[in-house]
């Protein structure tokens, strides 16, 4: 049994153009996302410590984690940042799958290349190397293919050549 592999269809061409620019975009966004959320995370069960912002003594202010039980209790002033992160890494990383669906479908990888992309954005600077990766071997692929097609005749060039040498004198 032969095994044919899948080529994207030429006619997804500028689709895939478009949805690798978009995964370009979110793929580094949801990495520096990641890795803001890596250093939260450090600081918040490494040190202690969360971070607070426009507090009302200051800017920036470094308060220490409660002690369990008493979480619901302790309620800083401020912007707290940890969360933020996380929410935003979250819908980030929503919006990142989206854009990887978009470029793995037209191009016909298999399954395990799409989870491959998914990782990018749970594991911390894998969707740097994933993307410069990928941006590569796409605009490769794509590139080798529009060279092999012939160039599209001008067909409004054909057909008012035709039309007239159709016409009686």
């Amino acid at each position: 049994m032969v095994s044919m592999k899948l080529e994207p269809k030429p006619s997804d061409y500028p689709r895939i153009r478009t949805a690798l620019n978009i995964y370009k975009v979110t793929s580094v966004v949801t990495g520096v996302m990641l890795l803001l959320l890596c250093a939260v995370m450090i600081m918040k069960y490494a040190f202690g410590v969360q971070l607070y912002l426009f507090t009302p003594d200051g800017f920036a202010r470094f308060e220490p984690i409660p002690e369990e039980g008493i979480e619901a209790e302790f309620r800083p002033e401020g912007f707290d940042l940890f969360r933020a992160f996380l929410i935003a890494h979250g819908w980030f990383y929503v919006i990142y799958l989206i854009s990887d669906f978009l470029l793995w479908s037209p191009m016909r990888w298999n399954f395990w290349r799409f989870i491959l992309l998914a990782l990018g954005g749970v594991i911390p600077f894998l969707s740097f190397f994933l993307e410069a990766r990928i941006v590569r071997e796409v605009n490769a692929f794509l590139a080798s293919r529009e060279d092999a097609e012939p160039a599209e005749p001008d067909t409004a060039a054909n057909t008012s050549t035709s039309s007239s040498a159709d016409r009686p004198a």
